[in-house]
């Protein structure tokens, strides 16, 4: 990243030294800006520094742009105290926009401040978890209220970029309603089906395959953390889930009348639905197929089926792996091209490999 043709030349200030914090310090040091770190938590100063992703914070310090990066019902306070502290932009990387924004909408230096939120995360958390590579390819929403001065907004975008990702603008209020309906909602969908594990026999438990693992995958996250998020973001949340539990006893009548057209009829706007989510770069989703390949559990092994796919020429889009409880392999599924599947399968069989589709 030529950061001498960025708007944004540093220094960067980092307030909360997280997950998030920790990796957007990270991918600005790989670009060669100038970063200091602060957080109410010395220990983490310590690792993010360790780590490389800068150094403490310090009053005589000069920041062209401070990043906020604390738990959401911090967001207001730190915000309003940066901006009386700091003469730089100041942006924070919250889920929610609304909230923080109302608290310093009255603010003599609101016009400093612009939200934004990149579209990357964990379930794991702290700095030891940060990666410069995060936000690589990743949307940034960048969300300008009324009184932004267009040099922030400008900084603010550019911060994006620089951390690899893809700024997109929206207002404040649009985004706490995009992300109600691509983040929090189905999070919380998560945790319930998550929560239907919580008491169940151990022999059910033994059949569990990547399927009910990647549905409930993001329930492990911070259930405090997202507690904050959903909370500031409740009205929007809310409307939606008032429209999941239509369905969802549309849903129970039709499966208990055994009624399979209305059940199809449902699933058919869920098929309808994962067609909508962008694909690779952003641009419409293309028909995938998976190839399911049996791998031995030891070392070289899963490297070895990754070469073969590069050198049959056939692109990897996705990858799952699955173990086989009876036996030392794994299953692996390679998500590819349709139009490439069946190549891939006949190539991969050629060279020994077990497959099937």
């Amino acid at each position: 990243m030529d950061v001498a043709h960025s708007a944004l030349a540093g220094p960067v200030e980092i307030v909360g030294a997280g997950l998030l914090g920790t990796s957007v310090a990270l991918a600005c040091r790989r670009a060669g800006l100038e970063v200091v770190l602060s957080d109410t938590s010395r220990e983490h100063v310590r690792t993010a520094t360790g780590l490389g992703a800068g150094r403490a914070a310090t009053p005589q310090d000069q920041p062209q742009l401070i990043v906020v990066a604390v738990p959401p019902d911090q967001l207001g306070t730190v915000i309003a105290d940066v901006l009386d502290r700091r003469g730089g932009v100041v942006t924070d990387v919250g889920s929610v926009k609304g909230a923080p924004l109302a608290a310093v909408a009255d603010h003599p230096h609101v016009e400093r401040y612009v939200g934004s939120h990149p579209m990357a995360g964990s379930e794991r958390s702290g700095p030891l978890a940060a990666s410069e590579a995060l936000f690589d390819g990743r949307p940034w929403a960048v969300t300008p209220h009324a009184r932004a001065d267009a040099a922030a907004i400008r900084l603010v975008e550019a911060l994006a970029r620089i951390c690899g990702a893809v700024p997109v603008t929206l207002p404040p209020d649009e985004h706490d309603r995009a992300v109600a309906r691509i983040s929090h909602v189905p999070h919380l969908m998560a945790a319930l089906t998550a929560a239907r594990l919580t008491d169940a026999p151990q022999a059910h438990l033994a059949l569990s395959g990547q399927g009910v693992r990647d549905v409930t995958r993001v329930a492990a996250g911070d259930p405090a953390l997202y507690g904050q998020i959903v909370a500031g973001n409740a009205k929007a949340v809310a409307a939606l889930l008032t429209e999941v539990r239509a369905e969802l006893d549309a849903l129970i009548a039709a499966v208990s009348a055994g009624d399979r057209t209305g059940l199809e009829a449902l699933l058919d706007r869920g098929v309808t639905g994962t067609r909508q989510i962008p694909g690779k770069h952003g641009g419409p989703a293309r028909p995938t197929g998976s190839v399911f390949v049996s791998v031995p559990d030891h070392p070289g092994e899963l490297a070895r089926l990754f070469a073969d796919a590069g050198e049959i020429g056939v692109n990897i889009e996705d990858v799952h792996i699955d173990h086989d409880p009876g036996r030392p392999v794994g299953l692996v599924e390679l998500v590819v091209d349709r139009d490439r599947a069946e190549h891939l399968v006949a190539s991969l069989e050629s060279r020994g490999w077990v497959t099937h589709r």
